[in-house]
């Protein structure tokens, strides 16, 4: 039987190759953006920079899902975030010979022990040229070495192909005579290899790879052309967040054509990409433009009536709206139409219906913004990440009472794993190793990995603090007690929400400056063992302060007695103490009822920074002189402001909101004028900006989704508008917010909300990724860019590019853009 069915794979295989040797117009040519590209195939070599995350050497995207990527030479045959990567070099076209190739290297000079994630590279020298080569309906992966490998690098360095495993689980596979499954978790059996490193044993190993052959839509062969075999191994054996790899041995004494895969990924006849309809996941006000995106292939040449219905109570629709919608033009690799459907104000449910397509239902009504939306975010997010405390959630527990023994001063000179430097110095009365007292308090986990950055938690405080000034929201539905450090969400407890959130985070910023006389820079984990822990992160530590006397380094984690402390960082960063300390004078004007002692301490360290801290560009002090002048009306302050006008008016894209709500303070005229002139002259710029995309803003990620920095272009947009409204209107903020919610490129429109809308992120990267789930009213990164031109948001919890959780603007932002929409449209209407 077995060779029966591998007689008919073979066949279908051949019949495969016989179709590409005839149609021409289906196969592999090098388009314009230097990728091979054939209708429902591309293969992309280096254009993305993230191996570390999936993003890199050569990938591939088969009939509208990226199914395969870092294809390169690698030390491991399944390397993680921290392991060497090849130095990437200029890629060439070379049209004559058809093939697009790229030089390689290793080690990385940029990252070997050095940059913000360093990695230690071992004493290995060589060079290669890795190419494409376009052949028919299939291509080649050719590797040149320049030399061969040394004799002691035979057996270890080989050519991987990452899979990625979200569209793989339960899916077959076969290698020649071989065949399998792909598991949903990583089995036995494993080995540890030559390096001590614990490995599975191959899934299979054979010369052809076949994936998936029964769905057209996913089928992919990979053929070793070489003497060498192919591995199919589970990436998983020592990283949870492993793709399936597979893996050819570069062989003793190759050079030219060490490594030849001929690669074959099926496509569906004519492929076309689906119509995606991409609207709000919460809904639209009455008021506000409602404009339905509808993305298409560009092969797409029949376009169909767009219709809007609207959802009956009794069951079924009744129709609003159906017409042909109007093409907005060509972006990324698609195709755009827009459906307004402005003047539809009745409230209800409704949904956009375009062919097929059918989006998820969603509301028009003016109180839309009003609850389900910015709630979770207050009363799920932020409480689960808040270090120091335990959290309770009705029958279970998010987690216990962490990180008690915070902190020891990091050793001098040391390159953190995660972007950490201690200088020659640490700045402080503590001696590295020593236990800095007083930080065991407050703030709220970096939501993927349990840090403590001070920006994250300074623009947290200063972001809350706006929050509560400007919109009272005096919610209440979780009770937080600081002195038996417990949390209880969906417990009311009498106090507003918001204020106690502020005054948790500006009890670590204040607790450290008291006791080290400075801001810290971070506080984390040291060893990565730590880092990588998933789920109750009162598992990181003992919660045991560790005594300064020598303890033996072996003793696991957690364990009473071990040197398991976090690592706390200082620096000489003046903008960074700056903009530090203009949260704590924001928040000393909120506390000030609320936590008068509290609040003091907080304009008490503003002011000595405000004093004390002179950078080099008198800019970075804009933002600490407006928030002290709101706060204490000092004239000092406004006298800063206009003694700087043509900087601030020069930099008005960084300047025109944080002045703004200033402006009623200063008397200056010409400072007025001026600033108001260079306003008018960036809502020019933001107007080219909005033309850009047809969703009114910049979709321009680099490597992180562009969703957070779409938020705070909302908030930004919020004080230009209210500041300035006869200049800027409230349509970007608007399209801001409206983008986070679903009006975003790609076929998965969720809300980068989690659990907020019909949609949205439920496989986010937070402290439960482990568990393939989401904190509820945390946002993700979102829609991830593929370079050059596919946008991506995968259903997998471990791509922190695209759906991980963070403090800081990535949080506040949202709540401040959906209360500022809810505001705005209602005082419209009122």
């Amino acid at each position: 039987m077995k060779i029966l069915f591998r007689t008919l794979l073979l066949l279908c295989t051949a019949n495969i190759y016989a179709q590409q040797t005839t149609d021409s117009s289906e196969v592999f040519t090098i388009n314009n953006q230097e990728y091979l590209e054939r209708r429902g195939a591309n293969v992309m070599l280096a254009h993305d920079f993230y191996p570390e995350s999936h993003q890199g050497g050569v990938g591939i995207i088969q009939n509208g899902l990226r199914v395969a990527t870092n294809g390169d030479l690698r030390l491991e045959p399944t390397p993680g975030q921290w392991q060497p990567v090849p130095k990437v070099g200029e890629r060439m076209v070379n049209r004559e010979e058809n093939t697009i190739s790229v030089r390689m290297s290793y080690p990385d000079p940029s990252k070997d022990r050095t940059g913000f994630n360093p990695i230690v590279y071992p004493d290995l020298d060589f060079s290669y040229t890795l190419k494409v080569k376009p052949e028919g309906k299939s291509f080649r992966i050719i590797v040149d070495l320049d030399e061969p490998l040394p004799e002691e690098w035979v057996g270890k360095v080989g050519m991987n192909m990452e899979l990625f495993p979200g569209i793989l689980f339960g899916k077959s596979y076969y290698m020649d005579e071989d065949f399998g499954i792909f598991n949903r978790q990583a089995n036995g059996p494993g080995f540890y290899d030559e390096d001590g490193e614990f490995q599975l044993k191959p899934m299979a190993t054979g010369k052809e790879l076949v994936v998936v052959p029964e769905d057209p839509k996913q089928t992919l062969s990979i053929k070793n052309v070489g003497d060498n075999e192919l591995k199919l191994i589970d990436g998983r054996a020592r990283h949870s967040n492993g793709w399936f790899v597979v893996r050819s041995l570069v062989p003793a004494g190759a050079t030219k054509g060490a490594i030849e895969w001929l690669v074959t990924p099926n496509v569906v006849e004519n492929f076309t990409y689906d119509p995606v309809v991409q609207v709000s996941q919460v809904g639209y006000h009455p008021e506000q433009e409602k404009i339905a995106v509808i993305e298409t292939d560009k092969n797409d040449n029949k376009l169909q009536e767009a219709k809007l219905l609207k959802v009956k109570p009794e069951g079924g629709f009744s129709e609003v709206i159906s017409e042909k919608p109007q093409q907005w033009g060509d972006f990324l690799r698609y195709r755009y139409y827009q459906l307004d459907f402005s003047v539809v104000k009745d409230p209800g449910m409704y949904v956009v219906k375009y062919g097929d397509y059918t989006t998820e239902p969603f509301q028009i009504n003016k109180d839309v913004f009003k609850r389900d939306v910015w709630q979770p975010t207050l009363e799920y997010f932020l409480p689960v990440q808040m270090c120091h405390m335990r959290v309770n959630d009705r029958y279970k527990v998010w987690h216990g009472l962490c990180h008690m023994d915070d902190a020891r001063m990091a050793p001098i000179d040391s390159n953190h794993f995660d972007g950490y430097l201690q200088g020659t110095k640490t700045l402080t009365k503590y001696e590295p190793g020593e236990h800095v007292p007083g930080i065991n308090i407050g703030g709220w986990h970096d939501a993927g990995d349990y840090d403590l950055r001070v920006e994250s938690q300074a623009s947290t405080i200063q972001g809350l603090a706006h929050v509560y000034e400007i919109f009272r929201v005096d919610y209440d539905n979780t009770s937080i007690d600081e002195d038996t450090r417990v949390v209880e969400i969906m417990r009311p407890d009498g106090k507003p929400d918001v204020l106690q959130q502020i005054e948790h985070g500006t009890l670590s910023i204040v607790g450290g400056y008291e006791s080290m006389d400075r801001f810290y820079r971070g506080i984390i984990v040291p060893t990565k063992r730590q880092y990588v822990l998933l789920g109750d992160p009162v598992n990181h530590s003992d919660n045991e302060i560790f005594s300064n006397k020598p303890q033996d380094e072996t003793i696991p984690v957690g364990l009473e007695g071990a040197p398991d402390d976090r690592w706390v960082f200082t620096e000489v960063n003046p903008g960074r103490e700056l903009n530090t300390a203009a949260a704590l004078a924001a928040v000393a004007r909120v506390l000030k009822d609320y936590n008068p002692e509290l609040a003091d301490k907080s304009l008490n360290i503003a002011e000595e920074i405000w004093s004390t801290t002179q950078p080099e560009n008198q800019l970075q002090k804009v933002m600490l002189a407006v928030e002290l002048l709101r706060t204490t009306k000092e004239q000092k302050y406004a006298d800063f402001l206009t003694a700087n006008t043509a900087l601030i008016s020069k930099n008005i894209d960084r300047t025109g909101w944080v002045v703004g709500p200033a402006m009623p303070l200063i008397s200056n005229q010409k400072f007025k004028n001026e600033v108001r002139t260079a306003v008018k002259g960036y809502f020019r710029t933001v107007e080219k900006q909005g033309e850009k995309t047809p969703y009114g803003m910049p979709y321009e990620p680099n490597i992180w989704g562009a969703g957070w920095g779409i938020q705070d272009f909302g908030v930004k947009q919020y004080y230009l508008h209210t500041s300035f409204p006869e200049i800027f209107p409230k349509k970007y903020m608007l399209n801001a917010m409206n983008f986070v919610l679903g009006v975003h490129p790609g076929v998965n429109t969720s809300s980068f909300a989690s659990g907020v809308g019909s949609r949205s992120l439920t496989q986010a990267y937070g402290m439960n990724r482990g568990e393939f789930y989401f904190i509820p009213g945390g946002i993700g990164s979102g829609t991830a860019l593929i370079r050059p031109d596919f946008p991506e948001l995968l259903e997998w919890p471990f791509l922190w590019q695209q759906t991980e959780y963070v403090l800081g603007g990535g949080t506040t932002d949202y709540l401040f853009l959906i209360l500022a929409a809810d505001e705005l449209l209602n005082k419209t209407t009122n």
